[in-house]
């Protein structure tokens, strides 16, 4: 019996792909990876919210039990004249911190470590104001690395509680994470990279559904990953939260996620 063309090209497709991803996370357990927390002390936000060292403390023991990664929570405060050296050593790079898209552009040293980074396909990742500018000059820059920003003068948010759910889209990060209602800040209508991101999580603002956690194979072959929540200090205590952040982290840097999703209990016994 012949097998049509079309059922074997399809067949052939799906399986490079398979192999494709296998490969990454081969490389990603080669050798033992580093990954760096950036955080900020506090930038005038009132207390609970921004807490920026706190949140990533949490991140650090939700990874620590991870094979074959060092986890190192990193102080970048200006003017972090060390940065470009710990990044150029670095496979992996969380900005949980004031205005981070700013704070990307700020030092042409730390932007060219940055863009050195992307190129051999580092895993990047910001949260909530790491993914901040006020003005619009930074922007472009930083899409081109993280794949989305809240950025410019017509920047929107939005603090009330609302529902937080998958889109459909489905894909390894999401895996495990069920629909929240939260009290949170989420920034929305945010300035997205070409070719544009995978939308992960959505939430209803107004009666319109928003994009606010993304994923991305970025063109020089990384991956990154956004969300845009996390103004509250409590919603760590969310395991929604907690399983789609430390998701995203690991698959930035070429970990297999399980199907059910990661036991976040048992990662923080």
């Amino acid at each position: 019996m012949r097998v049509p063309f079309a059922f074997l090209l399809a067949a052939a497709t799906t399986l490079v792909i398979s192999l494709c991803d296998r490969g990454h996370a081969q490389d990603a357990l080669a050798k033992p990876q580093r990954l760096l927390l950036l955080y900020q002390k506090p930038d005038g936000h009132p207390p609970t919210t921004h807490e920026y060292l706190q949140g990533l403390t949490r991140l650090q023991t939700l990874l620590r039990e991870t094979p074959k990664l060092d986890v190192r929570l990193v102080p970048a405060d200006e003017p972090w004249t060390d940065g470009p050296e710990l990044l150029d050593g670095a496979d992996g790079c969380v900005l949980f911190l004031s205005e981070g898209a700013k704070w990307v552009s700020a030092d042409p040293a730390r932007l060219a470590a940055l863009q050195r980074f992307a190129e051999r396909r580092g895993g990047l990742v910001c949260l909530h104001w790491g993914m901040g500018t006020k003005s619009a000059e930074p922007i472009a820059a930083y899409v081109k690395l993280f794949g989305g920003c809240h950025g410019g003068p017509d920047r929107k948010y939005k603090v009330a509680e609302m529902e937080l759910r998958q889109t459909s889209s489905p894909h390894p990060i999401t895996r495990g994470v069920t629909a929240v209602t939260v009290n949170e800040e989420f920034y929305y209508a945010l300035k997205w990279a070409d070719p544009k991101p995978t939308p992960l999580m959505e939430a209803v603002i107004e009666g319109e559904a928003y994009a606010v956690s993304w994923a991305w194979n970025r063109p020089d072959g990384g991956r990154s990953f956004g969300f845009s929540g996390l103004h509250f200090h409590a919603n760590w205590d969310r395991p929604e939260y907690r399983r789609l952040v430390t998701q995203g982290v690991l698959w930035t840097l070429g970990r297999e996620i399980p199907a059910e999703g990661i036991a976040i209990g048992e990662r923080e016994n």
